[in-house]
């Protein structure tokens, strides 16, 4: 699990968090893990105008076994990537 701001920062793009959920939300590649890129408070950043994929990014986190709190948060402390 990363946050935009960590691939933002690997990218060499400190600071453009959003730049990379631009990237993301125009993506093609079945193989990129898109899923696993969330917001720093460890949570689904909700698509303008309502979306489906909103669901679908949790259910496939799920399916790979993480855990959400009742705020509907992930706990960074456990499951951010740390290279």
């Amino acid at each position: 699990m990363a946050t935009y701001g960590q691939i933002a920062a690997l990218a060499g793009l400190p600071g453009r968090a959003r730049q990379v959920g631009y990237a993301l939300s125009a993506l093609n590649d079945p193989s990129v893990p898109w899923h696993r890129v969330i917001n720093a408070r460890g949570e689904i950043s909700p698509r303008s105008g309502g979306s489906e994929v909103d669901e679908r990014q949790r259910l496939r986190l799920e399916d790979e076994g993480i855990h959400f709190d009742s705020h509907g948060r992930i706990p960074l402390d456990l499951y951010r990537w740390r290279p």
